[in-house]
Parts: structure tokens; C-alpha cells; sequence
């Protein structure tokens, strides 16, 4: 099964500082068809203004992946972790018993991001944070993965408390990547960061959502230069 959700059927909200996409229900949206997609539970699609950003505020029990499109996002939190993350890398922050944290764009320009949540295999544990950089000559062609959780896997991904995967690949025009996941009923979800794509015979332009899933292996065609990030989630 693919299902394409396209950009402009995403839930939206727009609070001046903050220009929010949401492919899953989320704050004041909601979609009972559209709440999660087995364990990824968020997916958004943010533009954060110049010299703005989150507050602090807390949260628990939940795998919290940044993927920086442009820009750059400065994170602090009350274990004492500060950092800042730039385009095409990645930060996760496992929520476990608790954390608080601020997300702001100390930049001059606005920063856009991916920011996914996947609901951990198991409630509590000690919150952590971490970021790496992954540059995106490394994933030409291919899918690198950027946060797991998957057992003797991915040794060079910041690592995840879910049975999930974070991809990222940046795929030529013409070219394809075939992805194939442990089992057919994993949920994947895909979004071209830019670009256009075919995913099988279903094209998808940039920020539009792919929802897939029952399948041994699925084929993505760059129809343009693109950049996609996948999830693979149980």
C-alpha cells in the first residue's frame, strides 16, 4: 500500500514566529485518519523565524528526532546539553522520564526542519540528547541511517530507544534507491526534504507525505534532484 498525502492537505498552523505542517494530528489538529503511522507518532514541518524558537517546556516518553533542512537550531536542556545543530544534520533527544528543553533559531535567517517524534518500545529511563553531522555527499545514491534504534545495526546512527529507523538520501534525477525493510508490515513514511520523486509508480513532490507500507522492498525515482528522509517504524 502507498498512500500520498500531499502538502496542502496537512494540518497548518501559522503563529507569525512559527509556520507549522502537520502530517500527523498534532496541538490544535486533528485527523482521527491521521494520528499516527504505527509508531511515528509526529511529523512536522516547521519554518522558525529569525531570532525565535521555542521555549522551554517539558516532555516525557518520546523518541524526538530534528532534521535541519536549512538554517540552524540552538538546543539547551535541563541536563545540561547545549548545542547547535546546522542544515542536513540531526539531532535526537530521548525524552525517557523527562526533560525540558528550548529549540531556538539564533540564526539571521529562518531556519526550516523536520522534527519527528516515534514513541519509544518502553516507558521512563534516563533522558539524552545527542547530535551528529552527516554530510549529505556520504548519502549520494544511497539511504544512510541517521538515528536507530535497530539492534546491531547502524553503528554510526544516533541511536534511538524505538524499533525505528531515520534515513536520509540524496538521489540524482534519473536516478533511483530501493529501499527494503526487515518485514513487509513495517511502517514507512517518506518525505522529500526538496525535489520531486517517485515512490513505485506514485510521484510526490517536495514536503508531500508518502505512507507506505505491506510492501518487500519500494523504489524511489528522483524525477529532480532530491533530497528524502525516511522513516521505517514497527
Amino acid at each position: 500500500m502507498i498512500e500520498l498525502r500531499p502538502f496542502n492537505t496537512l494540518g497548518a498552523a501559522n503563529h507569525g514566529w512559527l509556520d507549522a505542517h502537520h502530517h500527523f494530528s498534532f496541538a490544535g489538529y486533528h485527523d482521527p485518519a491521521r494520528v499516527h503511522w504505527g509508531a511515528l507518532r509526529v511529523w512536522n514541518d516547521d519554518a522558525i523565524a529569525a531570532k525565535s524558537g521555542f521555549p522551554a517546556h517539558p516532555h516525557s516518553d518520546m523518541e524526538i528526532i530534528t532534521y535541519v533542512r536549512t538554517g540552524a537550531i540552538t538546543h539547551r536542556d535541563s541536563m545540561g546539553n547545549e548545542g547547535r545543530t546546522e542544515a542536513g544534520d540531526v539531532q535526537v533527544m530521548s525524552a525517557g522520564s523527562g526533560v525540558t528543553h528550548s529549540e531556538f533559531n539564533l540564526e539571521d535567517e529562518e531556519t526550516t526542519l523536520f522534527q519527528i517524534w516515534i514513541i519509544p518500545d518502553a516507558r521512563g529511563g534516563e533522558p539524552s540528547w545527542g547530535a551528529r553531522q552527516f554530510p549529505k555527499d556520504d548519502r549520494n545514491g544511497a539511504f544512510v541511517p541517521l538515528a536507530s534504534g535497530a539492534a546491531n545495526d547502524d553503528d554510526d546512527a544516533l541511536r534511538i530507544r524505538a524499533d525505528a529507523r531515520v534515513l536520509g538520501a540524496t538521489i540524482k534525477a534519473g536516478e533511483s534507491v530501493t529501499y527494503t525493510p526487515r518485514t513487509a508490515d513495517r511502517h514507512l513514511y517518506l518525505v522529500p526534504a526538496t525535489g520531486k520523486v517517485r515512490v513505485e509508480q506514485v510521484e510526490a513532490n517536495a514536503r508531500d507525505g508518502v505512507a507506505i507500507t505491506a510492501l518487500e522492498s519500494v523504489t524511489i525515482t528522483a524525477l529532480e534532484d532530491s533530497e528524502v528522509v525516511l522513516v521505517d517504524a514497527a
